[in-house]
């Protein structure tokens, strides 16, 4: 049975259909990633599974029963907000126990929960502090913390990381992950960061526009993505995408006319026929210097030397934006040209509807 489940949910505001029809389910222990564009309806749906919004149609179970009319404290759910939403003049102690006051349990027990995720947080040291005392990182914990001595079903991560810095951001990311491998809980988490996503998750939900696009593995998304939103979400730098056309499609191989790049043959079964409008896709960390399976010449507008890597971006004869990435510090330059190729087995291509072709 799935911790939780979500069938044909929507959520409207008056006319406007913010959640379309949403299915899903996440079994026990599952680190799931709700990841997308502002405005695709992560948050929304976040909230409608704690319970902040009502849900206009669907159902939402939790460990097998129906919560759609349960208020948050009755759906054994523990929320975390980008905002730490502390109490300044509470110390830490206070602050991880207040949600245990509030059930008015006895002083015995919320003593033991209160240390317990302490430990676990490594925050013994500043359980006498109050919030203005702490980093950001740290508020970050004590709000952990308060969600953890509620000892919840499935912990809902609201863009927790999102108020602090880049460096600290992936301090969290790591505590976060070890903290999911220690209580082995349900987690639910929210963000608009793909890199977050594809670090921390063991399922990544996609979601545009109030869908879901797809559901997969890291991996799998990255690998095999269904379709251009997907290919361009996932992936830093995002995939190049070269317009073309199909000018034959034989059933075990497609050419594709790319204009002035050239015509290249791909081993894919023909989805599609010729004269069908197509794109092709090539990631900028599969391109290499020199020749390969197909090979053009670019011109670099801008070159990025990183140390670990190097990033070129160059335009298209088609008007395309195009970029690379390579390992190392190699010998290219601003408007020097230079001479890049790839292999055909790692070009994704796509129907002109958008949908992918393997």
């Amino acid at each position: 049975m799935s911790q939780l489940s979500l069938k044909h949910l929507e959520k409207s505001f008056n006319e406007a259909r913010i959640i379309k029809g949403i299915d899903l389910e996440v079994s026990h222990g599952e680190f799931v990633v709700f990841v997308g564009p502002s405005g695709c309806g992560k948050s929304t749906l976040l909230r409608m599974i704690a319970g902040l919004e009502d849900v206009t149609e669907g159902e939402i179970a939790i460990g097998g029963k129906v919560v759609n009319d349960l208020p948050p404290v009755q759906r054994g759910i523990a929320m975390v907000f980008q905002s730490y939403a502390l109490y300044p003049h509470m110390t830490v102690y206070e602050n991880i126990a207040f949600p245990l006051r509030v059930e008015k349990l006895p002083n015995a027990e919320v003593e033991k929960r209160v240390m317990a995720a302490a430990k676990v947080l490594q925050l013994e040291p500043r359980l006498q502090h109050r919030p203005g005392m702490l980093s950001g990182g740290q508020r970050q914990r004590v709000a952990i913390g308060r969600a953890i001595v509620r000892q919840p079903e499935i912990f809902l991560f609201d863009e927790p990381l999102s108020n602090l810095d880049a460096a600290l951001r992936s301090e969290m990311r790591i505590e976060l992950m070890e903290l999911h491998k220690r209580l082995g809980s349900t987690m639910i988490y929210v963000t608009h960061d793909q890199v977050e996503a594809m670090t921390m998750a063991d399922k990544i939900v996609v979601l545009d526009a109030g869908t879901i696009s797809q559901i997969g593995s890291p991996l799998q998304l990255y690998h095999k993505p269904d379709n251009l939103f997907v290919a361009g979400f996932i992936g830093s730098p995002k995939m190049n995408f070269i317009a073309g056309t199909v000018s034959s499609a034989d059933g075990t191989t497609i050419a594709v006319d790319m204009g002035k790049l050239g015509t290249i043959t791909l081993p894919r079964s023909a989805k599609v026929g010729a004269g069908q409008a197509v794109t092709v896709g090539i990631r900028p960390e599969h391109l290499q210097l020199g020749e390969g399976d197909f090979t053009l010449s670019i011109t670099p507008r801008i070159v990025e030397h990183l140390g670990i890597h190097t990033v070129i971006y160059s335009t298209l004869p088609g008007g395309e934006n195009f970029i690379g990435l390579f390992e190392g510090d190699p010998k290219v330059s601003d408007e020097a040209p230079v001479t890049l190729g790839f292999a055909r087995d790692q070009v994704h291509l796509f129907d002109g509807a958008g949908q992918a072709v393997y």
